[in-house]
């Protein structure tokens, strides 16, 4: 079986590959498709650039492919086409499974960042090639614990609770998925949940600095973003990401999470004393 990752040489995708061989996946067994393909070199892998842009490009790096994991775009706001690209070309190449990274709740949740993983779940669904959406909560990565501890940590999420867990658990977890031999439709992906407030008090009792929790009005928010060096468009979204996970849109159970991993998602004082490190 020969497995194909997208968006190898980003953060996500190499962990994955290396999470599949060392779970005893055979290097030529492993296709590895992205840009900057220098990144992703000394794994012993078959290395393809390909880009979510270039439909031909694609064909050609999925070129004898069983599995396909398809770790979404980056770009918000383009990824309707560039998803509709990969899946065009996963169609073409003969993949029999796809595994993408979407969302939690991706098929009820009026999160902004969900509109664009909706659609791409609908256009795997209509393209008939067997599918597993791998609903990701919230990278624990995503807050800066050094910003948090110099200027407190601010959000609109109220005491919504966000099933955070590291990049790593994630990734590590895709790659069980795709070795699963009958893998489930949906996994809905997060570890223990906490509230911002909890993150906050736990990155002071690590650091030994007072950190606290600012609440503050969705709008708000974003114009702390936007004075923060944001642009106005991306700090909208991210504070709709609060203001929908102050309603529950990232609180998931653990339990699949947890069953692909084979162990307990990484705590939250575990990844912070990371990031501290």
């Amino acid at each position: 079986m020969t497995i194909v990752v997208t968006g190898a040489t980003g953060h996500f995708g190499r962990i994955a590959i290396e999470s599949l061989l060392r779970r005893g996946v055979p290097a030529a067994e492993i296709i590895a498709v992205g840009r900057q393909v220098d990144k992703i070199a000394g794994l012993g892998v078959t290395v393809r650039r390909a880009d979510y842009e270039d439909p031909d490009s694609l064909r050609a790096a999925f070129e004898g492919g069983d599995r396909l994991l398809f770790v979404s775009g980056s770009e918000a706001g383009r990824r309707i086409g560039q998803h509709r690209n990969v899946v065009e070309a996963a169609k073409a190449a003969g993949i029999s499974h796809v595994f993408y990274t979407s969302i939690p709740k991706a098929d009820t949740s009026d999160m902004k960042l969900a509109e664009e993983h909706r659609a791409t779940e609908r256009m795997l669904r209509e393209s008939g090639i067997p599918s597993s959406f791998l609903r990701n909560s919230w990278y624990i990565e995503n807050y800066d614990v050094p910003t948090a501890i110099e200027h407190g940590l601010f959000g609109a999420a109220g005491e919504g609770r966000i099933s955070g867990a590291t990049r790593a658990d994630f990734a590590e977890a895709a790659a069980a998925a795709v070795l699963t031999d009958n893998p489930q439709p949906v996994y809905e992906l997060g570890g223990r949940a906490f509230t911002l407030a909890e993150l906050a008090a736990e990155i002071s009792r690590q650091s030994g600095r007072s950190v606290t929790y600012t609440d503050l009005p969705e709008q708000k928010y974003v114009e702390v973003l936007v004075g923060a060096g944001l642009p106005e468009a991306y700090a909208a979204i991210l504070a709709d990401s609060d203001r929908a996970a102050s309603q529950g849109a990232l609180e998931v159970a653990p339990d699949d999470l947890e069953t692909l991993l084979g162990r307990p998602a990484t705590p939250l004082a575990t990844a912070i004393r990371g990031a501290l490190a």
